[in-house]
């Protein structure tokens, strides 16, 4: 089970990222958050799935780089 991040700091990075004065209803928060968990569920299977190409039973930081870089790609929709 994953810890939820302080909403807070959330508003803060969308805040910092937009040019005018946003403001997010609880009903967007809880979307954005749920985009994000999503993409590091799909990090992390896509990540297992290298893993055990590279017949290695844990997931380092070798894994990540281009797995990242692919999702990244297919998620910018």
């Amino acid at each position: 089970k994953m810890k939820k991040g302080p909403r807070s700091k959330l508003k803060a990075e969308i805040k910092s990222k937009t040019t005018s004065n946003i403001k997010l209803r609880p009903a967007a928060e809880a979307m954005v958050e749920l985009g994000f968990l999503l993409f590091l569920n799909k990090l992390a299977v896509e990540a297992r799935t290298k893993a055990f190409e590279d017949k290695s039973l844990t997931i380092r930081a070798h894994h990540l780089p281009a797995i990242s870089k692919m999702l990244l790609k297919k998620s910018r929709g």
